[in-house]
C-alpha cells in the first residue's frame, strides 16, 4: 500500500462493539484498505484487548468504555452503532454537536423510520441516496424480506406472508430465554407474531403491507425467510423466476438458485440465496424461499456496503463475494 493510501484512510469506531455484530465488523474493517479502526467502545469489555475476543484480528487495540460525548470526542470519520434499540440518539446528538459531517451508521431499529436518514439496503435503496451522513442499516430479517418481495411487488393481489426462522445470535448477547440454547435444544420459539418491528419496517420500505412472523431455533447463526407472494394474475414458475434474475443476476450479494436454499450453507457467507419458486397449480401464488447470515447481510457485511459507498470506494470492498 502506497504512503498516499494510508494517509487517506478514513477512522472509523465502533459503539456497542461487544456484541455478535461488533465483532463481524471489527473483522471486515480490520482488512480494509481503507478503513483504520480507531476505537472500540463496550462497557462490559472495557480495558480488555481485542484481539482476546475477537478470532481474525491482530492489533493492539482494548475495548474502552465511552459514553456519547466521549465517543464524540473521538473525532473520527465515521461511527458505527451497534447498540440495542432505542439507545442511539443520545450518540447522534453529541456527535452532530462536536462533528457534523461524522459518517453515522446505525445497526439498530431507531432511524429505519425516520426520513432524514438513508435506509441502505443496496439492492433496493441504492439510487435513493443523496450524500446522506446519517444511514439506517436495516433489520436482519427485513432485508430478506424486501429482497423477497420487491420483484413481485407491483403484482400483489394480497399482503405477502413470511414465516421466519433464525439462529438465536440474532437475539443479541443478552441473556433471554430466545438465546438460552438449553431451552431452544429441540425447539422452536414463536415470538413477536404481530407487529414485529421488521414486519412493519418491511411494510414502509417495499411500500405494501407485509405480514411476518418470526421464530427462533437452535442453530447460532443464519436466517430463513419462507414468503407466501398471493399474485393478482397467474404466473408460470419461469416467469417468476425470470424476475428474479433480472432484479439480481449483478449483484454479487444476492444469488438466485433453483432450489429452496439451505441454512446452513450460508453461515458465515455474505450474500443472501434466494430460490424455491413453487408456484401453485392457478398460477397465481408463489412461495419463495431466502436465507442469509442474520450477522453479516443482515447487519455487518451490509452495514459496510453502506459506508464503502459513502466514503467514495468500490461498495465491495474487503467483502469476501
Amino acid at each position: 500500500m502506497s504512503h498516499d493510501m494510508t494517509s487517506a484512510r478514513k477512522t472509523l469506531g465502533i459503539v456497542g462493539a461487544r456484541g455478535h455484530t461488533g465483532a463481524e465488523l471489527i473483522r471486515l474493517v480490520a482488512a480494509h484498505p481503507a478503513l483504520e479502526l480507531v476505537f472500540v467502545s463496550s462497557r462490559e469489555l472495557d480495558g480488555q484487548r481485542v484481539v482476546d475476543h475477537v478470532d481474525g484480528y491482530a492489533g493492539e487495540l482494548r475495548y474502552a468504555s465511552l459514553d456519547a460525548d466521549a465517543v464524540a470526542a473521538q473525532g473520527v470519520d465515521v461511527v458505527v452503532l451497534a447498540l440495542p434499540n432505542g439507545k442511539a440518539a443520545p450518540y447522534v446528538e453529541a456527535i452532530d454537536k462536536a462533528k457534523p459531517d461524522t459518517l453515522i451508521l446505525d445497526l439498530s431499529a431507531d432511524y429505519r423510520f425516520d426520513s432524514t436518514w438513508y435506509y441502505g439496503l443496496p439492492e433496493l435503496t441504492r439510487g435513493k441516496w443523496r450524500g446522506e451522513k446519517k444511514i439506517s442499516n436495516p433489520g436482519c430479517y427485513a432485508t430478506a424480506i424486501q429482497l423477497s418481495i420487491a420483484p413481485l411487488k407491483d403484482l400483489l393481489a394480497a399482503p405477502p406472508v413470511c414465516f421466519g426462522v433464525s439462529g438465536y445470535s440474532g437475539a443479541g448477547t443478552t441473556p433471554s430465554d430466545k438465546n438460552d440454547p438449553e431451552k431452544l435444544r429441540d425447539n422452536l420459539m414463536p415470538y413477536s407474531l404481530t407487529g414485529h418491528t421488521h414486519e412493519k419496517e418491511a411494510s414502509r420500505h417495499l411500500g405494501v403491507p407485509v405480514e411476518f412472523m418470526p421464530h427462533v431455533a437452535p442453530h447460532f447463526r443464519g436466517l430463513t425467510v419462507t414468503t407466501n407472494l398471493y399474485l393478482a394474475r397467474k404466473m408460470s414458475r419461469e416467469e417468476v423466476m425470470q424476475r428474479f434474475h433480472h432484479a439480481y443476476d449483478a449483484e454479487p450479494l444476492v444469488q438466485v438458485l433453483d432450489e429452496a436454499p439451505w441454512v446452513s450453507a450460508v453461515a458465515g457467507r455474505h450474500h443472501v440465496d434466494i430460490g424455491g419458486f413453487a408456484v401453485s397449480a392457478d398460477g397465481k401464488r408463489v412461495v419463495v424461499v431466502a436465507t442469509l447470515d442474520n450477522l453479516l447481510k443482515g447487519a455487518a457485511t451490509q452495514a459496510l456496503q453502506n459506508i464503502n459507498r459513502a466514503i467514495g470506494v468500490d461498495e465491495f470492498t474487503a467483502i469476501p463475494h
